[in-house]
């Protein structure tokens, strides 16, 4: 077969790889690929088959599963408020479990108490554990009197 076809091949199936997103047919266009080499240095249908078949293979056994790996790795970066879950806030007005106001990362932020029985005072130190909309539930560093 000629090495065209193969790349022909491979483009289809990388265009088809991009509108899915599934890594197999992917894995499919770069064996396309290496037959493609295969056939332009003048390899016979054989040699190109196996080559297909060899790369696919590999493909399949070595970089399906460490590309599945790293996507079920949860992201190292946290953006948005999830980025101030666990840091350290003031507190600027009592927090109860209804109300309250801290100052996280230089902003006024509402807050609430995630201990609902807590009343933490003024100057207080708190830590982030969540964000629910604009308000972050926060939780005393230290032990309250």
């Amino acid at each position: 077969m000629p090495w065209f076809v193969w790349l022909l091949a491979a483009a289809a199936l990388g265009v088809v790889e991009f509108f899915t997103l599934t890594l197999a047919l992917g894995l499919m266009a770069g064996a396309a690929l290496v037959a493609a080499v295969v056939a332009g240095v003048g390899i016979g249908l054989l040699g190109q088959l196996v080559a297909f078949g060899v790369a696919l293979a590999a493909g399949v056994l070595v970089i399906r599963p460490a590309a599945l790996r790293q996507m079920a790795r949860a992201p190292l970066v946290r953006e948005g408020s999830d980025a101030l879950i666990g840091k350290r806030a003031e507190v600027t007005q009592e927090v109860t479990a209804s109300r309250g106001l801290i100052r996280l990362s230089g902003e006024e932020w509402s807050a609430r108490a995630l201990d609902e029985t807590l009343v933490i005072p003024v100057g207080a130190l708190v830590d982030v554990m969540e964000i629910e909309g604009a308000t972050a539930v926060v939780h005393p560093r230290d032990l309250l009197p």
